[in-house]
């Protein structure tokens, strides 16, 4: 089943690779209702730049934009998605507020069909600048043929060397320019121009419009097709993890359901790549654990090795599960390089990442079963109640892969999105919870033979290490689950990456302190046991004649080994 399911998985994450843009996002809704569609969350360093297309909007004809309207918010966000503003206010659609709360940056794009414009609404605090083919007073649009061209200005490598340029009108009459180089490059001091102030044109040519609060602009809007474009910068001020999302207001309204079409294509720049601020430290991470990982594998190999007398057939999967976890490290580290690049994922690379995670997760969960079950330390053969664990865990831990591959290469504003968050959230508790039932049993069965089997000594011992297994367990499915996520939404957005660091460092402690407790040596208390409850009447003295005095039977184990029992004299 397990086999079957993997197949499945890869299959499927094959077909849904071929729509994954990564960055580089293009989403398509067809009869939507949602009010609200969160497109993408990104963290912009300074100089970063979010550049927005809108290729196609169809709304029913009936519904009035001026009194339902509808558009895009650009809004900054203290958490990944959970603490933006239109989570806080879900009552109140943003597009028709006038003041941004605490000042924060908040800048709306209200769409206007009958006149064919985008009116841009900044709030909060800014310090963005604004490019887009901008619509005088009098209805002309602004000729951009001059302009330099915004495929070359947006790509990492010229958001790293464009200057952002801060204007600010002082006494006078007179107006200062501060261009701000990048991080980097060695500078005096800022360049400062001291002109005499001039009318300011609607779009500057090189640099575009300063934002400023409650000073609303205009946006052409292409009244055939229904699109516009704009692209925001953003300034060292406003450096952050912002929240792109479409408003449909009309669904704000109890009674009215009118469904949309919408296609917009949105791509995110930061100095250098297309990582988000917290996911630039990534791809470093991942080769530095999976260097550890294959570190910590070979030593358990060397370790069997040694102790090869002492060793079972699990030991051998658990040096497995450390080499495809290395594994699976180095291929989620080269697909981040290639977005951080190229701004989507090679599909090889990533095909060979998602592979190697569905096979870690189904070893892990494996793994820790036949460990919670005592498989080949104490006996070979798991119960039927132990077996039904195994066919309901392995499948679930499966479907979980394939959700989180779905979500990993998903749109976020697609409606399945949050329904495959949903299932991912639900069957990795159920996952972690069953895991837990074999322990449970262990130790009760545990309980119970040490009291009647006449070798509590060794069967106490055996109790403490599956209690403290399962205690390892439970502090490991804690902190990966619900620790680490809340240590995730304090921290500032540029140190969110640490939240994948304690989760593969506590993952790595996890390894080694399981490895630690079941390692293969003649002390290990799981050696020192019987393999199945027959072996106490095998201990039994052959005969106590004077002949045969002394003399006790021995077993043979699995893997050729024999062990002569002490007689008690």
């Amino acid at each position: 089943m397990a086999n079957r399911g993997l197949f499945f998985g890869a299959v499927l994450l094959l077909h849904v690779l071929c729509g994954c843009d990564a960055r580089i996002h293009t989403l398509e809704l067809k009869n939507d209702t949602r009010s609200i569609v969160h497109l993408n969350t990104f963290g912009f360093n300074a100089n970063g730049s979010l550049d927005v297309k809108l290729l196609s909007l169809s709304i029913p004809d009936n519904v009035d934009d001026q009194k339902y309207p509808v558009g895009f918010s650009i809004s900054k966000s203290r958490v990944n998605g959970v603490l933006s503003y239109t989570a806080e206010e879900p009552k109140t659609c943003p597009l028709i507020l006038k003041e941004s709360p605490n000042d924060q940056p908040l800048i709306l794009f209200i769409i206007d069909m009958k006149l064919s414009r985008v009116i841009v609404r900044p709030l909060g605090l800014l310090d963005h600048w604004l490019r887009a083919t901008m619509k005088s007073e009098d209805g002309s649009v602004k000729d951009e043929s001059v302009r330099k061209t915004r495929e070359t200005r947006d790509t990492p490598e010229a958001a790293a060397v464009v200057p952002t340029p801060l204007i600010t009108t002082l006494k006078d009459g007179v107006q200062k320019e501060t261009k701000i180089e990048p991080a980097g490059q060695q500078n005096v001091g800022p360049a400062i121009k001291i002109k005499a102030v001039t009318p300011k044109p609607a779009v500057d040519e090189d640099d575009g419009i300063q934002l400023e609060k409650g000073k609303e602009q205009i946006i052409a809007l292409d009244k055939v097709n229904g699109n516009f474009h704009f692209n925001i910068t953003f300034g060292p001020l406003a450096e952050g993890l912002y929240n792109l999302n479409f408003h449909y207001c009309l669904k704000k309204v109890p009674g009215l359901d009118s469904p949309y079409s919408l296609s917009v294509a949105v791509r995110e720049v930061n100095p250098g790549g297309y990582l988000s601020a917290a996911e630039i430290p990534l791809p470093r991470l991942y080769i530095c654990m999976a260097g550890v990982f294959f570190t910590a594998a070979l030593i358990w190999v060397y370790t069997l090795m040694k102790h090869r007398y002492s060793v079972f057939k699990i030991h051998w999967l658990m040096a497995a599960l450390a080499f495809t976890k290395a594994v699976s490290l180095v291929f989620h580290s080269i697909n981040f390089h290639f977005i951080n690049t190229k701004g989507h994922p090679i599909e090889g690379w990533a095909v060979m990442y998602y592979i190697t995670h569905l096979l870690k997760g189904a070893l892990l969960f494996i793994t820790l079963a036949l460990i919670g079950t005592g498989w080949a330390f104490v006996k070979y053969i798991l119960s039927d109640k132990e077996k039904k664990i195994f066919m309901i865990v392995i499948p679930l831990q499966v479907l979980a892969n394939i959700a989180f591959i779905i979500i990993e290469s998903g749109e976020e504003g697609s409606s399945e999105y949050a329904l495959w968050k949903e299932i991912l959230f639900l069957v990795d508790l159920l996952c972690c919870g069953a895991i837990l039932f074999p322990v449970v049993w262990s130790i009760r069965h545990l309980q119970e033979a040490s009291s009647t089997d006449g070798k509590a000594a060794m069967n106490l011992e055996k109790l403490k290490l599956f209690r403290h297994y399962y205690v390892m367990i439970v502090c490991y499915i804690y902190f990966t689950r619900i620790i680490a996520i809340l240590l995730k939404v304090t921290m500032p957005f540029q140190w969110q990456w640490c939240y994948e660091f304690l989760v593969e460092a506590s993952t790595l402690i996890f390894f080694v302190l399981t490895g630690y407790k079941f390692r293969p040596a003649s002390n290990n208390p799981y050696l020192q046991l019987p393999l199945d409850e027959e072996d106490v009447e095998m201990d039994e003295v052959v005969t106590e004649s004077g002949a045969l005095e002394g003399i006790t039977k021995v077993k043979k184990t699995s893997n050729g080994r024999e062990r002569q029992r002490e007689s008690t004299l």
